[in-house]
Parts: C-alpha cells; sequence; structure tokens
C-alpha cells in the first residue's frame, strides 16, 4: 500500500506516512525475446512473464499529472540531457502513452504466446495525411502495424491516401521486376492500376526517339531514364498525373525527364544529389518524393478493412521465377529470353493490377492493361486496343505529325493531339481545333486501311492472364492483336 499510495497521490488528499513518488523507471522480464529463441521451453516462458512491472506502469501511468513513468532505455540519455522538461505535464503525457503501449503490446504478445490462431493487429500512428480518397474525407493518416517498418521514407512533400496505394503496389511491383530480371525497371501508376510498365534493356531507335521527345538526351549510361520514358509513353494519355516508381537510383538525366511531365510524385531506390536538387523543385516544393525500402519483407497476413468489418487472407507473396516458364503446353516449344522477359513482365503487372485483367508486353514494355473487366474478352479488346495504338504511334504518317506541331505547343497538347489523330474520332469543331495545333493545315486523315496494314506486321507480342481462359473467345480475340505468346494460370 505504501508503494502504490506513493504512485497514485494527489495533492487534494493528506498522506500519513507515504513517500510521493516522482519517477518511475521499468524493464519489463523479456517475455518477447525469450518465446524468439528457439529451444525455448513452456515454463521459461511463464517465468518470463512480469507482474509486478506491468502493475507499476500503469499505476504510474494513470498519475501521469503527477509522475513520469520510463519505460524506454532509448529515453534515458534524453531525459537527463533535459532534466527540466520531465517536469512539464505534456512531457509526462507522452511518457505516460509510451507506458500504456509497452503494456498493452506485452500482453497481446503473451495472450498470442498461448493462443496462437489469434491475430493481434495493433495500430501506431506514423504521420498525417492531407486528406483521404477524396478532400473531404479527413482523419486520414499512416499508421505502422505490428511495428513494422514502412516500406518508404518521406523524402519531400505531403502525400495523399491514393498516393500511398500508388507509391506502395508501384514499388513492390518494380521491385518484384527487377529481383526477377536483373534490370531497372520503371512503372507510372495511375489510380491504383498501371498506366505503363517498362524495363531497361539499352533499345531505343531513331523512331522512338522523336516519339519520346528525347533526341537532345543521352541516355546510354542511365537505365533509370529509359525506363522511366519507356514506362511513362505506354499509355501517355493514361500517366498524366500518375505516381512513378523506378526500381534504380534516379541519376540527373532521369529527374530532367521527370521534371518534364505532369506527375504527382515518384518512389524510388535512392537519388543522386542533383537529381534530388531537380525534383524538389516540381510543383513548386510540393512534389512528392519516396526512397522505397529495398530490403522488404512480404507480410504473411493481409487485412483490408470495411464499414468495421475486417477481412484477412495469405498476401500475394508467391514470386515469379524464370522456370515457372519451363512448362510450355504447345507444340512450339521455343521461347527466348526476350520473349520470357516479358511474359514475366506482364505477369508481375497483373499481379498490381485489379483482378481479372489482361496485359500485353512486347520488347521490355507493357504496350496495354486491360483492368478488372468483368469479362476477360473485354480485358484483351481494351488492353490489345491500348497495344494497337502503341504501335500506330510509330506510323510514318504519325512521326510526321512530331515535326509539324506549331511552336509552343505543351507537351501534354502533343500527346492528346496524336492518340485523337490516331483514333481519328473529329467531330467537326475539334478538327479545326486540332488542325489549329500545326504549322501545315494540309494534313492528310490515317484511314482504316492504313492502320489495318500497317497493324499486320507480327511483332511477337506476348500476352498474360491472370485467371484461366474459360472459352477459345479469348485466344481468337487476342490473336485480332498479332499476340504470339500466351501465359495464364491453366485450369481451362
Amino acid at each position: 500500500p505504501k508503494i502504490y499510495g506513493g504512485l497514485l497521490w494527489d495533492n487534494m488528499f493528506e498522506l500519513k506516512d507515504i513517500t510521493k513518488i516522482d519517477m518511475v523507471v521499468v524493464n519489463l522480464y523479456p517475455f518477447e525475446q525469450v518465446i524468439s529463441k528457439d529451444g525455448f521451453s513452456q515454463e521459461e516462458a511463464i517465468e518470463n512473464i512480469d507482474i509486478g512491472g506491468v502493475s507499476l506502469i500503469r499505476a504510474a501511468a494513470k498519475n501521469f499529472k503527477n509522475i513520469s513513468i520510463v519505460v524506454d532505455s532509448g529515453d534515458y540519455s534524453g531525459i537527463m540531457e533535459s532534466w527540466q522538461d520531465v517536469d512539464s505535464f505534456d512531457f509526462r503525457k507522452k511518457l505516460a502513452i509510451k507506458g500504456f503501449d509497452m503494456v498493452t503490446r506485452y500482453d497481446a504478445a503473451i495472450t498470442n504466446y498461448f493462443e496462437k490462431d489469434i491475430i493481434f493487429r495493433r495500430y501506431e500512428k506514423h504521420s498525417d495525411l492531407k486528406y483521404g480518397c477524396n478532400p473531404y474525407q479527413d482523419n486520414a493518416g499512416i499508421y505502422k502495424m505490428n511495428n513494422v517498418n514502412l516500406p518508404f521514407k518521406i523524402l519531400n512533400g505531403n502525400p495523399g491516401y491514393i498516393n500511398l496505394l500508388d507509391a506502395i503496389n508501384s514499388w513492390l511491383l518494380v521491385s518484384e521486376l527487377e529481383r526477377i530480371t536483373k534490370r531497372v525497371s520503371a512503372s507510372s501508376f495511375k489510380h491504383t492500376s498501371p498506366a505503363g510498365v517498362a524495363i531497361s534493356n539499352g533499345i531505343i531507335d531513331d523512331n522512338e526517339r522523336k516519339i519520346y521527345d528525347i533526341e537532345n538526351y543521352d541516355l546510354s549510361n542511365s537505365p533509370s531514364a529509359e525506363a522511366f520514358v519507356k514506362a511513362r509513353n505506354c499509355d501517355p494519355l493514361s500517366s498524366f498525373g500518375d505516381f512513378i516508381a523506378i526500381s534504380g537510383e534516379v541519376d540527373e538525366p532521369c529527374a530532367r525527364l521527370i521534371s518534364r511531365e505532369v506527375s504527382d510524385g515518384i518512389i524510388a531506390g535512392g537519388f543522386t544529389g542533383t537529381a534530388l536538387e531537380i525534383l524538389k523543385k516540381k510543383k513548386n516544393g510540393k512534389f512528392i518524393i519516396l526512397q522505397g525500402n529495398r530490403n522488404f519483407d512480404y507480410q504473411d497476413i493481409e487485412f483490408r478493412e470495411l464499414n468495421g468489418l475486417g477481412l484477412s487472407q495469405k498476401a500475394n507473396n508467391q514470386v515469379l521465377a524464370r522456370e515457372d516458364l519451363d512448362n510450355v503446353v504447345t507444340q512450339n516449344q521455343e521461347l527466348t529470353d526476350e520473349t520470357k522477359d516479358d511474359l514475366i513482365l506482364a505477369t508481375i503487372t497483373l499481379k498490381y493490377t485489379p483482378s481479372n485483367s489482361i496485359t500485353i508486353s512486347h520488347n521490355g514494355i507493357v504496350l496495354g492493361v486491360g483492368a478488372g473487366q468483368q469479362n476477360r474478352v473485354d480485358c484483351i479488346k481494351l488492353a490489345g486496343g491500348k497495344a494497337d495504338i502503341w504501335r500506330l504511334r510509330r506510323h510514318p504518317k504519325v512521326i510526321s505529325l512530331y515535326s509539324k506541331f506549331k511552336k509552343g505547343v505543351k507537351r501534354p497538347e502533343r500527346t492528346n493531339a496524336i492518340t485523337k489523330y490516331i483514333n481519328g474520332d473529329f467531330s467537326d469543331s475539334e478538327l479545326r481545333q486540332w488542325m489549329d495545333l500545326f504549322e501545315d493545315n494540309n494534313i492528310s486523315m490515317l484511314s482504316k486501311e492504313e492502320k489495318e496494314n500497317y497493324l499486320m506486321y507480327d511483332l511477337n507480342i506476348s500476352l498474360s492472364s491472370d485467371a484461366f481462359m474459360p472459352f477459345r473467345d479469348n485466344v481468337d480475340t487476342a490473336v485480332k492483336f498479332k499476340v504470339k505468346n500466351i501465359i495464364q494460370p491453366g485450369g481451362s
């Protein structure tokens, strides 16, 4: 009673024969360390369940207005150096919260040990977000679960909810791609789906240099820049205002290419000093820059919460291996290394795309993604349509347009104009406005026959499906887009 009276004292009451305690310093028995070792017995585990220490922490934390409770040895030196702060109400409250938190984790670890099937989730707030999915959804924040390290570090800017969904998924995508292909990888994410993904393979021809607007750039020593410019130009119309991910280090050439584009932010394996300086100037200093954790581990169990209901599943931590491509079930058994890379690229891209999706790839570039449709044929049509547009941007009549734009026409306007020209779906007023973008108004349209003739050429295009193809109409539709290689889980 004298000890707990000294812990729970209050100036409103008179104390007799009880000494007021000002500070409590507690180290609990190391229960979690003991059960993490091999070969421990249940008796050892029980012996290391602290009783008195937990009671002292709870009593002192309850009376934080009068008492300081210290439970972390890492705080010792800070408290000694700033002794005057210990007497402040806010500081004591902060220490008390740490004490309650310690007890919560300690008890959860004990319960979890004795009942292995119970899954405990403990959230610790890391920082605020500017808002949730929409600006009116406030109280948004970043929380760490069960003391797991964040997969990124914020170097600049204030990310929002969707930014982080894009950042984390795109970082997992490019990291996984680089691990398997051994090539620097990049992605352009938009609204939780990849708009473009590419790996660096050193192949950029003169037409692509014109399309990518990099005729004055030397990318020969910058795989990050090469991968980025290809990923951004898979579907440049969709990539407007994207979130970028690059598995390697962002250098100066890469940063200068990124600085030209309208984009919300980037997550990358690293940044040179010059690159970081360039990127911090984007969006008046608000460009989001995250450094991804290269040594992340996939979690075993993942959760999703919907309106108070929690769902859990084993995380999709299955990693594709090149050996998985050895099971070729067709008469043609030949798969080149380049084709394998394309099939790996397409399949890993699917993993970070909404369910029921198709990805089409060629030469280290994702040409089209058909994401999350209710039937697989529509997915193929979507991905194939985007792949056709990607190919038609290389048509000689399209290439000739790049030199005919008026001076001052901005990059997004040029991208929209090229896409409009390829689709050919102008109203009369739109056509007049479109013509005003060019020096020469005498531009002939790209006919249906010209498109069909150009798209007749085979390019060894690859397709990946995230579920089995139930009927042959999937393959028949894929063939219309000149698909030559298909990878799918089987079951049909």
